[in-house]
């Protein structure tokens, strides 16, 4: 897939959240009967309970980290959501909704592949989660794949505001 055409770089995942990385490892992500889908709408009430999570796969060795992160549209701040789910999906942190209060936000849902079980512990804030540190101190690379919805507040559209003005 060419980068002006990858649904990642479009939405400014790669680029503002992720560095570019080759897809290598099926994800599936619903909550529900609803699939995540690069770029989908989701409202706060769709996302309350922690989603199924499926990764491709048939060795049984080979150990994941999934990260959940938020990124409000225009801003590089990241904050952590749902971290280090292993093969067995033991969590490491507990997945927290997002509630987001204004404007659209995007949450990406980020798989590495661990060096081993046990590797990777959860971060000590979820504030200011920086991926590409996180992946670095834990000897992580690069994504292996990704996957991002946008959410909004539940009523309103949360995005531009247009003011009519008359004399």
């Amino acid at each position: 897939m060419s980068r002006e055409t990858d649904p990642l770089v479009v939405g400014r995942v790669v680029g503002d959240v992720l560095d570019p990385f080759a897809r290598s490892v099926a994800l599936s992500v619903r909550y529900g009967s609803r699939e995540v889908a690069n770029g989908r709408e989701f409202k706060p009430s769709q996302v309350v309970n922690q989603p199924r999570v499926d990764v491709g796969g048939n060795d049984l060795r080979t150990f994941y980290t999934l990260a959940l992160l938020r990124a409000a549209c225009m801003l590089s701040l990241t904050n952590v959501f749902l971290c280090c789910m292993n093969a067995e999906g033991q969590e490491t942190m507990c997945y927290e909704n997002p509630r987001p209060s204004s404007g659209i936000h995007r949450l990406v849902f980020v798989l590495f592949q661990q060096l081993g079980r046990g590797t990777v512990f959860a971060p000590v804030w979820r504030q200011n989660f920086n991926t590409r540190e996180f992946a670095e101190l834990y000897n992580l690379g690069s994504p292996v794949a990704a996957v991002y919805y946008n959410c909004q507040r539940e009523a309103g559209s949360g995005g531009r505001r247009m003011y009519l003005f008359q004399n």
